[in-house]
Protein backbone atom coordinates (compact mmCIF):
# COMPACT_ATOMS: atom_id res chain seq x y z
CA UNK A 1 0.00 0.00 0.00
CA UNK A 2 2.72 2.38 0.52
CA UNK A 3 4.17 2.14 -2.56
CA UNK A 4 0.85 2.47 -4.10
CA UNK A 5 0.92 5.62 -2.49
CA UNK A 6 4.27 6.80 -3.27
CA UNK A 7 3.90 6.26 -6.68
CA UNK A 8 0.52 8.19 -6.79
CA UNK A 9 2.62 11.03 -5.26
CA UNK A 10 5.08 10.79 -7.68
CA UNK A 11 2.58 11.19 -10.71
CA UNK A 12 0.44 14.18 -8.99
CA UNK A 13 3.33 15.81 -8.68
CA UNK A 14 5.09 15.25 -12.10
CA UNK A 15 1.82 16.08 -13.88
CA UNK A 16 1.82 19.85 -14.58
CA UNK A 17 5.20 19.24 -16.11
CA UNK A 18 3.92 16.36 -18.31
CA UNK A 19 0.66 18.24 -19.33
CA UNK A 20 2.66 21.13 -19.76
CA UNK A 21 4.74 19.41 -22.89
CA UNK A 22 1.72 18.11 -24.42
CA UNK A 23 1.27 21.32 -26.75
CA UNK A 24 4.93 21.52 -27.99
CA UNK A 25 4.74 17.79 -28.28
CA UNK A 26 1.34 17.55 -30.42
CA UNK A 27 2.24 20.38 -32.42
CA UNK A 28 6.37 19.35 -33.51
CA UNK A 29 7.42 17.49 -36.01
CA UNK A 30 9.47 14.27 -34.90
CA UNK A 31 13.15 15.08 -35.55
CA UNK A 32 15.13 13.00 -37.73
CA UNK A 33 16.12 13.39 -41.70
CA UNK A 34 13.07 15.87 -42.09
CA UNK A 35 12.04 19.62 -41.05
CA UNK A 36 8.77 20.25 -39.55
CA UNK A 37 7.23 23.66 -38.65
CA UNK A 38 4.74 24.91 -35.93
CA UNK A 39 1.23 24.54 -36.87
CA UNK A 40 0.26 28.32 -36.08
CA UNK A 41 3.38 29.19 -38.71
CA UNK A 42 2.53 26.24 -41.25
CA UNK A 43 0.65 27.27 -44.93
CA UNK A 44 -0.82 23.99 -44.56
CA UNK A 45 -4.12 24.19 -41.97
CA UNK A 46 -4.20 22.96 -38.32
CA UNK A 47 -6.52 19.80 -39.68
CA UNK A 48 -3.88 19.45 -43.08
CA UNK A 49 -1.31 19.54 -40.78
CA UNK A 50 -3.01 16.51 -38.61
CA UNK A 51 -3.83 14.90 -41.54
CA UNK A 52 -0.28 14.56 -42.89
CA UNK A 53 0.88 13.20 -39.41
CA UNK A 54 -1.61 10.43 -39.44
CA UNK A 55 -0.60 9.74 -43.22
CA UNK A 56 2.97 9.33 -42.20
CA UNK A 57 2.08 6.92 -38.99
CA UNK A 58 -0.03 4.85 -40.77
CA UNK A 59 1.69 4.18 -44.18
CA UNK A 60 4.68 3.80 -42.23
CA UNK A 61 2.91 0.86 -40.13
CA UNK A 62 1.80 -0.87 -43.01
CA UNK A 63 4.66 -0.48 -44.83
CA UNK A 64 6.51 -2.23 -41.69
CA UNK A 65 3.43 -4.82 -41.08
CA UNK A 66 4.17 -5.95 -44.87
CA UNK A 67 7.74 -5.53 -45.78
CA UNK A 68 9.58 -5.69 -42.51
CA UNK A 69 13.22 -5.79 -42.52
CA UNK A 70 13.06 -5.98 -46.70
CA UNK A 71 13.29 -2.49 -46.72
CA UNK A 72 14.21 0.65 -44.93
CA UNK A 73 11.63 3.12 -46.25
CA UNK A 74 10.94 6.54 -44.95
CA UNK A 75 7.57 8.29 -45.60
CA UNK A 76 6.88 11.91 -45.52
CA UNK A 77 3.46 13.66 -46.28
CA UNK A 78 2.95 17.18 -46.97
CA UNK A 79 -0.38 18.76 -47.71
CA UNK A 80 -1.29 14.81 -48.86
CA UNK A 81 1.19 14.55 -51.50
CA UNK A 82 3.57 11.41 -49.84
CA UNK A 83 7.01 11.14 -50.53
CA UNK A 84 8.58 7.90 -50.25
CA UNK A 85 12.74 7.74 -50.05
CA UNK A 86 14.89 4.71 -48.83
CA UNK A 87 15.54 1.56 -49.89
CA UNK A 88 13.97 -2.09 -51.22
CA UNK A 89 15.62 -4.99 -52.05
CA UNK A 90 13.80 -5.17 -55.34
CA UNK A 91 11.33 -3.34 -57.72
CA UNK A 92 8.47 -5.40 -56.41
CA UNK A 93 8.83 -4.22 -52.82
CA UNK A 94 9.10 -0.51 -53.97
CA UNK A 95 5.90 -1.06 -55.86
CA UNK A 96 4.55 -2.62 -53.17
CA UNK A 97 5.32 0.24 -50.32
CA UNK A 98 3.35 2.40 -52.92
CA UNK A 99 0.37 0.92 -53.20
CA UNK A 100 0.52 0.24 -49.61
CA UNK A 101 0.72 3.98 -49.12
CA UNK A 102 -1.85 5.10 -51.62
CA UNK A 103 -4.02 2.38 -49.61
CA UNK A 104 -4.13 4.92 -46.76
CA UNK A 105 -6.79 7.27 -46.80
CA UNK A 106 -6.34 11.08 -48.41
CA UNK A 107 -3.50 10.38 -49.76
CA UNK A 108 -3.24 12.69 -53.24
CA UNK A 109 -0.22 11.18 -54.61
CA UNK A 110 2.76 9.76 -54.61
CA UNK A 111 6.40 10.31 -55.13
CA UNK A 112 8.14 7.28 -54.71
CA UNK A 113 11.72 7.72 -54.54
CA UNK A 114 13.17 4.63 -53.33
CA UNK A 115 16.48 3.06 -54.28
CA UNK A 116 17.05 -0.29 -55.04
CA UNK A 117 20.01 -1.43 -52.64
CA UNK A 118 21.10 -3.09 -49.44
CA UNK A 119 19.92 -1.09 -46.33
CA UNK A 120 22.43 2.21 -45.55
CA UNK A 121 24.44 2.12 -43.02
CA UNK A 122 23.76 3.40 -39.10
CA UNK A 123 27.04 5.85 -40.90
CA UNK A 124 24.74 7.10 -44.05
CA UNK A 125 21.86 7.66 -42.08
CA UNK A 126 23.94 9.76 -39.59
CA UNK A 127 25.43 11.37 -42.40
CA UNK A 128 21.76 12.18 -43.76
CA UNK A 129 20.96 13.44 -40.44
CA UNK A 130 23.60 16.06 -40.39
CA UNK A 131 23.34 17.29 -44.30
CA UNK A 132 19.76 18.02 -43.36
CA UNK A 133 20.89 20.36 -40.42
CA UNK A 134 23.18 22.01 -42.30
CA UNK A 135 20.76 22.73 -44.88
CA UNK A 136 18.32 23.66 -41.70
CA UNK A 137 21.09 26.19 -40.39
CA UNK A 138 21.48 28.13 -44.06
CA UNK A 139 17.88 28.82 -44.62
CA UNK A 140 17.94 30.20 -41.11
CA UNK A 141 19.71 32.98 -42.14
CA UNK A 142 17.67 33.69 -45.54
CA UNK A 143 15.29 36.50 -46.17
CA UNK A 144 13.53 34.62 -49.09
CA UNK A 145 11.32 32.62 -46.99
CA UNK A 146 10.75 31.13 -43.77
CA UNK A 147 12.25 28.02 -42.79
CA UNK A 148 8.57 26.42 -41.96
CA UNK A 149 7.55 26.65 -45.56
CA UNK A 150 9.90 24.09 -46.69
CA UNK A 151 10.18 20.36 -45.31
CA UNK A 152 14.09 18.67 -45.81
CA UNK A 153 14.46 14.91 -46.29
CA UNK A 154 17.94 14.08 -46.96
CA UNK A 155 18.16 10.11 -48.13
CA UNK A 156 21.70 9.20 -49.52
CA UNK A 157 23.37 12.71 -50.06
CA UNK A 158 20.09 13.49 -52.09
CA UNK A 159 18.08 16.41 -50.59
CA UNK A 160 14.10 16.74 -51.01
CA UNK A 161 12.21 19.54 -50.52
CA UNK A 162 8.45 19.69 -49.97
CA UNK A 163 6.48 22.85 -49.28
CA UNK A 164 3.71 24.78 -50.68
CA UNK A 165 6.10 27.85 -51.90
CA UNK A 166 6.06 30.50 -53.95
CA UNK A 167 8.44 29.83 -56.64
CA UNK A 168 11.35 32.45 -55.84
CA UNK A 169 10.89 30.52 -52.77
CA UNK A 170 11.80 27.17 -54.00
CA UNK A 171 14.62 28.50 -56.27
CA UNK A 172 16.06 29.98 -53.21
CA UNK A 173 15.68 26.80 -51.19
CA UNK A 174 17.09 24.95 -53.87
CA UNK A 175 20.33 26.83 -54.25
CA UNK A 176 20.87 27.04 -50.64
CA UNK A 177 20.39 23.54 -50.55
CA UNK A 178 22.57 22.50 -53.27
CA UNK A 179 25.55 24.73 -52.63
CA UNK A 180 25.32 22.70 -49.27
CA UNK A 181 28.37 20.69 -47.98
CA UNK A 182 27.57 17.41 -48.11
CA UNK A 183 24.56 17.05 -51.01
CA UNK A 184 24.92 15.56 -54.03
CA UNK A 185 21.52 16.39 -55.58
CA UNK A 186 18.10 18.35 -54.49
CA UNK A 187 14.93 17.61 -55.65
CA UNK A 188 11.93 19.45 -55.76
CA UNK A 189 8.74 18.59 -54.83
CA UNK A 190 6.75 21.61 -54.15
CA UNK A 191 3.73 22.73 -54.74
CA UNK A 192 3.58 26.44 -56.11
CA UNK A 193 1.16 29.24 -55.15
CA UNK A 194 1.93 31.06 -58.21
Amino acid sequence: MQIFRKNWLSLFLFLPFIVGCVPLTALSVGAGASTGAIVSEDRRTSGMFIEDESIELKSARRINQQLGDNVHINVTSFNRIVLLTGTALNEAMKKEAEVLVMSVDNVRSIVNEVKIAEKQSLASRSNDTLVTSKVKTRFIGVRGFQINHVKIVTENKIVYLMGMVKREEAESAAEIASSTVGVEKVVRVFEYLD
